[in-house]
């Protein structure tokens, strides 16, 4: 095989995998996009409080379905989970566009959180094993920055689709995720040779190994199962839980401002129109948080520049309680989103580092399945925080707070991978 072909394998499944990251990150933004019109839509009655309630059931079901998908992960495959997960989101997304009303719109989202949940740890494990361990912070953060172009792009496509074909438009866009990028992956993404060894097919690993000229990852972490109880012992416990709490506080940030921003910035004065824009400064300061921890990463370590994303993050929501002018207020969202996605980011390259291959599909699955209660309360503190008249700075407020106790979290993490690895029961080193 020629040499180009040997190295094309991080490029591809960081590729692939980055596109399907980018529809997850549509799919989640959009409703926040969307939710100007439908607290309008005729006959949904919606209130706030409601709509915060709606908002969160996407969120509850990718709880479920992170933690359900990082171990499928590392039980059937990352392949196999990614693909599954990307038909399911993406059909049930679509499907929001013909809902008759809020009870029918609510189950499709809870539906759709269960693919759009296990998208994320599944595509983060593939992608980084296929690179070395020194630049996984790289490639785990360049590919996150795919929800917030997601989100950008359901920002501008709510400025032009939105006045012209209505709110239903935008959901149904959603299905081109499994007309066009689906059958690429189908037909190009490769299964992970750490999984397959972990599994004891040694002889399917080698082969890809051989293809891509990858390197096999130490004997030591080529154990045949784990799963969640394996992280909440020792020597994983104490990372296990503070990477956790710092998912639930950065989330509860990011996808707060990501549902509550255009109505928010409404409530201020501006027209939708300029509401959708400060929604996009949000999503390409995340774009550019994406890019910016990547290259901090590998020179403070991803828990260490997390925490200094995250108190980016607290600064920019702060200043915005002053009332600045607009231009200070697109500055300081950008701030927002380069810290608040990019600390996202980076605890997913911490977990990727810290944890051995056995683990790492459900290492990710349960910090970002637990961090996914962060994205449930989000929206419905939102709606409760304006349904009590407490305004939109109270709202901000709480989501700087947020981010401030994701960096505090990430400054008392584990400083390096555990020493050892734990054997449960039964269990033997292949």
């Amino acid at each position: 095989m020629s040499e180009p072909s040997r190295r094309s394998a991080a490029p591809l499944v960081t590729g692939l995998c980055w596109v399907l990251v980018v529809f997850d990150g549509y799919d989640l933004i959009v409703y926040g996009t969307v939710l100007p019109e439908l607290l309008d839509e005729p006959g949904w009655n919606l209130t706030e409080n409601s709509a915060g309630l709606l908002g969160s059931l996407a969120f509850a079901g990718m709880l479920v379905g992170a933690l359900l998908a990082g171990r499928l992960a590392d039980t059937l495959g990352r392949r196999r989970t990614i693909l599954a997960c990307t038909a399911w989101f993406s059909v049930l997304t679509a499907l929001c566009a013909i809902a008759p009303n809020p009870a029918v719109f609510g189950v499709f989202r809870l539906l759709a959180g269960l693919g759009l949940g296990g998208l994320v740890p599944s595509a983060s494990a593939l992608a980084t094993e296929y690179v070395g361990a020194r630049n996984r912070s790289v490639v785990a953060t360049l590919m996150m920055s795919g929800v917030p172009i997601g989100g950008s792009l359901a920002a501008l496509a709510g400025i032009g689709v939105l006045p012209r074909f209505g709110w239903q438009a935008m959901f149904a866009i959603a299905l081109l995720a499994v007309v066009v990028v689906l059958p690429l992956c189908v037909r190009l993404l490769p299964e992970s040779p750490a999984w397959l060894r972990s599994k004891g097919r040694d002889a399917q690993a080698l082969a890809l190994e051989e293809r891509f000229g990858l390197t096999p990852e130490p004997a030591a972490e080529r154990v045949s199962t784990g799963g969640f109880r394996a992280l909440l012992r020792p020597p994983f416990t104490r990372a296990t839980m503070l990477f956790a709490a710092a998912t639930v506080a950065t989330l509860f940030a990011w996808y707060g401002l990501g549902t509550w921003l255009p109505q928010l910035m409404r409530q201020s004065g501006f027209d939708l129109g300029s509401s959708l824009t400060f929604l996009l400064a949000l999503n390409l300061g995340a774009v550019a948080g994406s890019l910016v921890t990547a290259w901090l990463g590998t020179r403070a370590g991803p828990a260490r520049a997390g925490a200094f994303a995250a108190a980016a993050a607290a600064v920019g929501l702060l200043v915005l309680l002053v009332h600045p002018p607009s231009l200070a207020v697109y500055c300081a969202l950008v701030f927002a989103g380069v810290g608040t996605h990019g600390t996202q980011c980076l605890i997913i390259a911490a977990v990727a580092d810290h944890y051995p291959a056995h683990l790492r599909g459900s290492a990710l699955g349960f910090a970002l399945g637990a961090g996914r209660i962060g994205a449930v309360l989000a929206p419905q503190a939102g709606g409760w925080l304006l349904a009590a008249g407490l305004g939109v700075d109270a709202a901000f407020l709480v989501f700087a707070v947020a981010a401030a106790v994701a960096g505090a979290l990430l400054l008392t993490r584990p400083s390096t991978p555990a020493p050892s690895i734990p054997q449960p029961e039964g269990v033997t080193t292949r």
